[in-house]
C-alpha cells in the first residue's frame, strides 16, 4: 500500500501518536474488539525484585540489544480513529512487516467508516511511521539517559505485575520527546507503559497531544500492543486514535545471534 494523501486539512491531524511509539526504542481497540496476544515470555514462579537503578539500568540494556539483534517482524494492526467533535470515524485492519534497519511496509486488510478519518488521520499516521523508521530516527526519540531525565517514584502494578514508576523529563523540548512516565518491569526490566505528553507538537493546528501505550514481551523482544492518544486540534477539534498490534512474529539478527550465544568470542 503506498502512504499519499492530500488534503487541505493535511496539517491539523498530522498525527495523534509520538513517531517512536511503533518502531519501539531503537538505539541509532475500540468500535471492534481486539483480543490481544499472549505474551511468549513468562516466569514459573515469581522472580525476585530489581532495584529502581538495576531495573532501569536492564531496561536500557534490553533496549539497545533489542536495536542490535531485531533482524525483522512481522505484526497484525487494528487502528480505530475518531472525531468526535464531528462524529466521524473510522477503523483500519492491516499487516505490518518491519525490516531492520529501515524498511517499514503496511498492506490493508480492512477498512470502515469515514474516508475524511482514513485520509487524513490512518494513512497520515502511517506515513509518519514510515518516515520514521525510513529515516533512522530512533534513536532522537528513544526513552533513555541520553534524551529524558528519570525520576524514581514507587511501585505500582499493571496487570497483576509490580513495576518500578520513573517520571520523565526530556533534556531538550524536540519533536517526538515527552513528559510523563514510564513503568519497567520489577522483576525483567521490561518496559510496560509510557505515558505522557509531547512537549513539542507536530504542527500549528495541533494545540497537544496526550497518549498512553502498553507493551508485551514476544520472544524476549519488547513491542507496543496498545496505544491510546488523544490529540487537540485547532479545526476539527479532538482526534482519537486507538492503535492495536499482536500476533508479532521477530527474527534475529543472525550474526548477533551468534556472538550471543558464544558470549561474543
Amino acid at each position: 500500500m503506498r502512504l499519499s494523501t492530500t488534503s487541505k486539512f493535511a496539517l491539523v491531524v498530522a498525527l495523534a501518536l509520538p513517531a517512536w511509539s511503533q518502531s519501539f526504542l531503537a538505539p541509532d481497540a475500540p468500535s471492534v474488539l481486539v483480543s490481544r496476544s499472549t505474551p511468549e515470555l513468562s516466569f514459573s514462579s515469581q522472580p525476585p525484585r530489581m532495584s529502581p537503578e538495576l531495573a532501569l539500568e536492564t531496561y536500557e540494556q534490553r533496549s539497545a540489544q533489542q536495536g542490535e539483534m531485531l533482524a525483522a517482524y512481522t505484526a497484525s494492526t487494528t487502528i480505530a480513529a475518531e472525531l468526535p467533535d464531528t462524529a466521524q470515524r473510522g477503523e483500519y485492519e492491516l499487516t505490518r512487516e518491519y525490516v531492520a534497519p529501515r524498511t517499514l511496509k503496511f498492506t490493508a486488510l480492512r477498512f470502515s467508516g469515514d474516508k475524511f478519518v482514513k485520509s487524513n488521520v490512518i494513512l497520515r499516521m502511517l506515513q509518519s511511521e514510515v518516515t520514521h523508521v525510513e529515516k533512522q530516527e530512533g534513536a532522537q526519540t528513544a526513552i533513555n539517559s541520553a534524551n529524558y531525565k528519570f525520576n524514581y517514584k514507587g511501585v505500582q502494578e499493571i496487570d497483576g505485575r509490580a513495576v518500578h514508576v520513573y517520571a520523565v523529563k526530556p533534556r531538550q523540548k524536540r519533536p517526538g520527546l515527552f513528559k510523563g512516565r514510564i513503568y519497567v518491569d520489577v522483576a525483567s526490566g521490561s518496559l510496560r507503559r509510557a505515558e505522557g505528553r509531547l512537549v513539542k507538537n507536530p504542527s500549528f493546528f495541533i494545540k497537544s497531544v496526550e497518549f498512553v501505550q502498553d507493551y508485551a514481551d514476544f520472544n524476549h523482544f519488547t513491542f507496543p500492543v496498545h496505544a491510546h492518544s488523544v490529540a487537540k486540534t485547532r479545526v476539527v477539534g479532538r482526534a482519537v486514535v486507538d492503535v492495536y498490534n499482536r500476533d508479532y512474529a521477530p527474527s534475529v539478527q543472525t550474526a548477533q545471534l551468534v556472538s550471543a550465544v558464544s558470549g561474543g568470542n
